[in-house]
């Protein structure tokens, strides 16, 4: 705040007026630098003791004792250029006012865009201009504006969800087949509820950690998306106690990779599957994990076909407890298979092709095979006259080359003829 005193006593009349004039300009020049609003400010901004002072038009001036009044001609001055310098000064405020408004919006929207970040020293006004919300587009350019689809509140697909979630795009570059999950109950929504570094990164990271493959993971959350919900503590728990039973970790990896389910089952669960096989086949403990670690779902599905299975092989088709064992340890697989197939395949080898129980035992991956294949490879070698299976007789044919080897193999090795041969065999049938 300045204050402004002039004593223009003992001068003469022009001097006096000419000096209050350039003072009280001085006066005002300095004021306007301050941010005033109104011309009240303008009014306080002169202060001296009331009595030294004299009122001209709003702007106390000292006079002194015995100083003679102004004259009217310059008094009118003075109100004219006071006026005019008031009015510009409010024009000047709040034009400022207004630039400085405009400024804080254009500060806050180029924040938005990320133009502070990239130059934050240098700001250019002029032209950030264009970017000013209130700024109003003609027609033309208010049809060509679009904008995104809103999210949907409700649907039957994540495909609806992807370009607005993270995690679900992450998720398709693993390799997830969003597809396959549309059609599981509530996995969609529980998937659209996790955060993908909260939720998702830790399990992923914990998959690494055990051996599984890259290549895996997609193929591991797509069957097994509920692995996601799983704790860290609990799965890393899981994996310990398989380390305990002497499974090595390129088997646990490759058990989990091939198993998705299998890190969700208990201990206690696993624990049981296994000793279920040892107690029903009669294996030792390292038979029993060389079962498991080459077919590992047989500790995530359930018992009841494998049960089926084992008194189908002993009741119906008449094997001993040792052939069976011998046969499970070779082909794993034939405790899940369909019981029609394996009746099927067993009643066409047995008693079609007249192959005893001991040779099935010996070849039991022809219980495994494709049913058309046996038949057909055996019917062509019987229209040969070549169709002999007993070890003891010449020309004899093991079960293993008839359903292991390819077409063309099997033609030129086993039936000593052409593909083409074969082809059009095939066509009678």
């Amino acid at each position: 705040m300045f204050a402004c005193t002039f004593d223009i006593a003992g001068l003469s009349a022009p001097k006096r007026t000419t000096m209050a004039s350039s003072s009280l300009q001085r006066c005002l020049r300095h004021t306007l630098v301050l941010p005033l609003t109104n011309c009240t400010q303008v009014r306080h901004c002169c202060t001296v003791p009331r009595r030294a002072m004299k009122i001209v038009h709003g702007v106390e001036c000292a006079t002194g004792t015995g100083t003679k009044p102004l004259s009217r001609h310059v008094l009118k001055q003075h109100t004219h250029s006071f006026s005019d310098l008031s009015a510009r000064h409010k024009e000047d405020s709040d034009s400022l006012s207004r630039s400085d408004v405009s400024h804080r919006s254009q500060l806050i929207q180029m924040k938005d865009a990320g133009a502070l970040n990239e130059s934050p020293t240098s700001l250019d006004l002029n032209a950030a201009s264009g970017l000013y919300a209130l700024e109003e587009v003609s027609d033309e350019e208010a049809i060509s504006i679009t904008l995104p689809p809103p999210i949907p509140a409700l649907s039957t697909s994540l495909r609806d969800y992807v370009d607005n979630s993270e995690m679900l795009g992450k998720l398709v570059q693993l390799g997830v087949n969003l597809w396959k999950l549309d059609q599981r109950r509530n996995v969609g929504s529980m998937l659209l509820r996790l955060d993908f570094n909260t939720d998702v990164a830790p399990r992923l990271f914990f998959l690494k950690e055990i051996g599984v493959d890259d290549s895996r993971l997609g193929y591991i959350i797509t069957c097994n998306p509920f692995i996601l919900t799983e704790t860290v503590e609990n799965l890393q728990t899981r994996v310990n106690y398989l380390k305990s039973k002497k499974f090595t970790a390129e088997a646990v990896a490759s058990m989990v990779s091939r198993a998705p389910y299998l890190l969700n089952f208990s201990v206690k669960r696993l624990d049981n599957r296994l000793g279920f096989y040892q107690q029903q086949l009669s294996l030792n403990a390292s038979n029993t994990r060389s079962i498991v670690a080459r077919l590992p779902r047989l500790l995530c599905g359930s018992l009841e076909p494998v049960k089926e299975n084992l008194k189908v092989c002993e009741i119906e088709l008449g094997f001993k407890a040792n052939e069976i064992q011998h046969m499970v340890l070779a082909v794993p697989k034939l405790l899940t298979a369909n019981k029609r197939k394996l009746t099927q395949i067993f009643d066409f080898l047995h008693n079609t092709m007249k192959v005893p129980h001991h040779l099935i035992t010996k070849f039991p991956q022809v219980l495994n095979s494709k049913f058309l294949r046996i038949r057909e490879r055996h019917l062509f070698l019987q229209y040969l006259g070549k169709a002999q299976y007993d070890p003891a007789q010449p020309n004899y044919v093991s079960l293993d080359r008839l359903v292991s080897l390819s077409d063309e193999t099997f033609c030129t090795h086993v039936a000593l003829a052409t593909w083409e041969d074969f082809g059009l065999f095939q066509k009678t049938l």
